[in-house]
């Protein structure tokens, strides 16, 4: 019946009426089956039909999580969903030497674009303290690290303290800035972003997985759904704490076998994810780069990694 009432109504109050209908159906199916994230999914593929459709872009994948773009969600609906159920996030990002230049930039746009009205602690792995002013609510956790350790040491160490403060975690590089809404459409169980260089026209046949069987992020030609960048993910805490729990175990397996992964972490992040599907997937809209330039399908840039010169900001040089 409410299908029905919404597709007689006049063009101009059909959007409005469509987000309620969306609001209505999600508290009907999160006190049926308490899971958000498997809510929105249905809500998504029901109230797709009443938005403007996006003909040059896949909005869902084939294992059924949306693909989420500009354009294929009301921001006002789903950040109202998420802020019903005072979800608190953690962000962890790594300042370590030279990358402290960075940080500055990263936290002040991140509190004019990033789940802005959330509650969010910036937890700072740093060799040194940065003062940033920030917004109402909040929270920055200076976390004293030697430059010498490896992230995946001090993250799992960090985890378990973290898991008693915040529902959703996110891992994002700290040479970003963000120019426009990161809002809470980037929630799920397990999100992941796929890498804007191999989005496109890549086969996977050509992504650059770990083509070495000797590697334990190994991943055969004829295998591989995308290819992910390892620079912006996020989830459920305790999802996350399995994931970069994963990618250590599997760092040191193939250090023990005297072998690196070719992307290192990234390698090992697209193994796990080959094999434990993401519940939502992220357009390169939530991370580009600087670097590059814009395509037409990218509606809005949300976060951009940062020009830099590689060989002077990193203890090792490199790109």
């Amino acid at each position: 019946v409410g299908v029905f009432s919404l597709i007689a109504k006049p063009k101009s109050q059909l959007y409005s009426s469509c987000a309620l209908w969306w609001v209505l159906m999600h508290h009907l199916l999160l006190h049926t089956f308490h899971q958000p994230e498997n809510c929105l999914v249905i809500i998504f593929l029901c109230a797709f039909p009443f938005f403007p459709r996006r003909t040059d872009i896949n909005a869902v994948t084939n294992w059924n999580a949306p693909l989420v773009w500009e354009g294929t969600f009301d921001p006002v609906v789903i950040d109202a969903i998420y802020k019903k159920m005072d979800p608190r996030v953690a962000v962890v990002v790594f300042a370590v030497g030279k990358y402290t230049r960075f940080l500055k930039a990263f936290i002040e746009t991140g509190e004019k674009f990033f789940l802005v009205g959330f509650n969010v602690t910036y937890y700072i792995h740093t060799d040194r303290e940065n003062e940033v002013a920030l917004g109402k609510g909040r929270k920055i956790t200076t976390v004293p690290v030697p430059s010498a350790n490896r992230w995946q040491d001090v993250v799992l160490g960090r985890m378990k303290w973290i898991r008693n403060e915040a529902d959703y975690l996110f891992m994002m590089d700290i040479d970003s800035v963000f120019y426009s809404r990161f809002g809470a459409e980037s929630l799920s169980r397990l999100s992941a972003v796929l890498h804007r260089g191999y989005y496109k026209n890549t086969p996977r046949e050509k992504f650059p997985y770990e083509r070495r069987p000797e590697s334990k992020a190994y991943i055969p030609a004829e295998e591989g759904d995308y290819y992910y960048t390892a620079a912006v993910w996020g989830g459920y805490l305790g999802d996350m704490y399995k994931l970069v729990k994963y990618c250590y175990e599997m760092s040191e397996e193939d250090t023990k076998n005297k072998i690196e992964a070719v992307w290192q972490e990234e390698s090992h992040l697209n193994k796990y994810l080959l094999y434990n599907k993401p519940t939502k997937v992220l357009s390169p809209e939530y991370l580009w780069s600087d670097y590059d330039k814009v395509p037409a399908d990218i509606k809005v840039v949300r976060i951009s990694q940062l020009v830099k010169n590689y060989a002077e900001v990193r203890p090792n040089g490199g790109h």
